[in-house]
């Protein structure tokens, strides 16, 4: 699929197309995450992200059920939005040498990722629902909420937990 083919001619071929990159999409944030939580040093983050990669593969397994339900084969299409966060996020963590602005860095990188994720299944929803594919919609609406969850826990880690106060202060 590129900019000049036709492979997307249909809503429903966009909404496929939607699940393939959103499913793409979170086997390589299962990849990463181990990484993030590798490099962090604060304890709630490492925590929050360990959790989340449980999650993670939980929202695979949803998304194994909606291909089922839409009588598709789980499948994914390369989605360069994703590895182009999941890249800069690597690439701005290699460059912090301080251990507390590292955990900000983290934060950072893995907020980029919720942000798409909630992007993708809102849109998904609504793809879901203008074509009378309520039997996902239930799926996809619980991985949207675990990934706005995640999102508000990476803003108290952030902010509540101490992570930027320490970064600004770092020397």
């Amino acid at each position: 699929m590129g900019i000049f083919t036709q492979d997307i001619k249909t809503m429903d071929d966009l909404f496929l197309h939607g699940l393939q990159d959103i499913y793409y999409a979170e086997h390589q944030i299962t990849k990463a995450l181990p990484k993030m939580i590798d490099k962090a040093t604060n304890r709630d983050l490492a925590n929050g992200l360990k959790a989340h990669l449980e999650e993670t593969n939980k929202q695979i397994e949803r998304l194994d059920n909606v291909f089922q339900k839409l009588d598709k084969k789980p499948s994914s299409t390369q989605c360069p939005a994703i590895d182009g966060i999941i890249k800069e996020a690597d690439e701005v963590v290699g460059e912090v040498a301080d251990k507390a602005v590292l955990d900000a860095a983290i934060i950072a990188g893995a907020q980029a990722v919720e942000h798409y994720e909630i992007c993708r299944y809102g849109t998904l929803i609504a793809w879901a629902q203008q074509l009378g594919h309520e039997e996902v919609v239930r799926f996809l609406t619980t991985n949207l909420n675990e990934e706005k969850a995640a999102n508000t826990k990476l803003n108290t880690v952030a902010l509540r937990k101490g992570v930027n106060s320490k970064a600004s202060t770092a020397a």
